[in-house]
């Protein structure tokens, strides 16, 4: 079993502060700083440019790559790192697109996270050639795949609501209609089994600076099913993602597997905070992680009942339905998480009216839980939200 009072001991969260926003963005562990401060003086300090070579530099995107594998269901060698969540969005949907030419449908839900389907009307722009973005509900995504549907593009789970997507169905659905399957896992890694490999989708993306606390800004991953790699086609054929790149060659030509996603120089200082952040996945087991944020977002659901029975809930009761997040809903909830902030309490909130709570166990437990929900029922009771400055707008909410 997985010894949660043990991982919760490697980070560095501010006395007093519950933190339920690593959905957002998760906290750093302790060894993250002297970690970045030893590559800088040691190993870009000490052997400038030789650090390349003599440090691995190149190898960590594939290094950070494997270990995230591990945390999806996936094989070794079947992710890479870098650039960002939006970067690799365009990549595995330009690449699925390819695969099916013939198609000009890529079909999303309404609840999946914009910058994804802003991708996909860039990428629908530069095309010019008859492509469609199509959205529905998420509740209808299996009925609107069709022979018309390119890929399907999901991301398992909701930004919003925490509402989860069933993988399984949905691929083997848009398998019988002809599409390629790509998932965003960008509130899923780190937080649930996913078992990407096992669902046989084709691409898989993510961010890594929410559960899997890789910092502000921190590189994402791409995915490709193996079988798939040494044809997709990556779109943006950067010197990195070249078979060769310290050849110089004129003409591009893909290096092999899905080191042809990666585009540009890796991010090392970036890269190094990841690599120490996953340290805490060491000996994890992502079923108890499971286990463990149904119970913390259990305890919170029922603890917010008791506290402020009038709240609304957006997320599923069920808590087989959601991811490891909760949201309820208030007409004033900017206002209402501003002041839960300064109590010490940090969720977050999504336009117009969702308050954002997210359970990562590595970190939480659940006196957090009852304690997060306490206070949140006394500042609705009392009123104390609408103090005037606790609606001023930050510029990041």
């Amino acid at each position: 079993m997985t010894d949660f009072a043990r991982t919760k001991a490697l980070f560095a969260i501010p006395d007093g502060v519950v933190y339920l926003d690593g959905n957002s963005l998760g906290p750093p562990l302790r060894g993250v700083a002297a970690r970045l401060s030893r590559v800088v003086e040691e190993e870009w300090g000490g052997d400038l440019i030789r650090a390349w070579n003599t440090r691995g530099w190149m190898a960590m995107p594939a290094a950070s790559g494997d270990r995230i594998a591990r945390l999806i269901g996936a094989p070794a060698g079947s992710v890479t790192m870098g650039d960002t969540l939006s970067i690799k969005v365009f990549q595995a949907l330009a690449a699925a697109l390819a695969m099916r030419p013939d198609r000009r449908v890529i079909l999303s839900d309404t609840g999946n996270f914009p910058t994804d389907l802003y991708m996909a009307q860039g990428l629908i722009g530069l095309k010019d050639a008859g492509y469609r973005l199509v959205t529905v509900a998420p509740e209808n995504v299996e009925a609107a795949l069709d022979d018309t549907v390119a890929a399907m593009m999901l991301t398992e789970v909701d930004y919003r609501t925490g509402r989860l997507h069933d993988m399984a169905r949905l691929t083997r659905a848009a398998h019988r209609a002809g599409a390629v399957a790509i998932w965003d896992l960008a509130h899923s890694a780190g937080a649930l089994p996913v078992g990407i490999a096992e669902h046989d989708a084709e691409f898989a993306v993510g961010c890594t600076y929410k559960y899997l606390n890789g910092g502000p800004g921190a590189p994402a991953f791409i995915y490709v099913r193996p079988d798939l790699a040494a044809a997709a086609r990556p779109a943006l054929s950067g010197w990195i993602g070249h078979a060769a790149p310290f050849a110089f060659e004129p003409g591009y030509r893909p290096a092999p597997g899905v080191e042809r996603m990666r585009v540009g120089t890796p991010p090392i200082l970036a890269l190094a905070a990841l690599d120490a952040a996953l340290d805490a996945f060491d000996g994890v087991d992502m079923a108890d992680v499971r286990r463990r944020s149904i119970e913390l977002s259990g305890a919170f659901v029922a603890a917010v009942a008791r506290a402020a029975p009038g709240l609304e809930l957006a997320s599923p009761r069920d808590p087989a339905a959601r991811g490891s997040q909760v949201s309820f809903r208030h007409p004033q909830a900017y206002a209402v998480m501003q002041a839960l902030i300064e109590r010490g309490v940090i969720g977050d909130v999504r336009a117009p009216d969702v308050l954002r709570f997210g359970f990562a166990p590595l970190y939480l437990d659940l006196d957090d839980a009852e304690r997060g929900a306490a206070i949140l029922g006394e500042i609705l009771a009392s009123g104390a939200w609408r103090e005037p400055r606790f609606s001023v707008r930050a510029a990041v909410t």
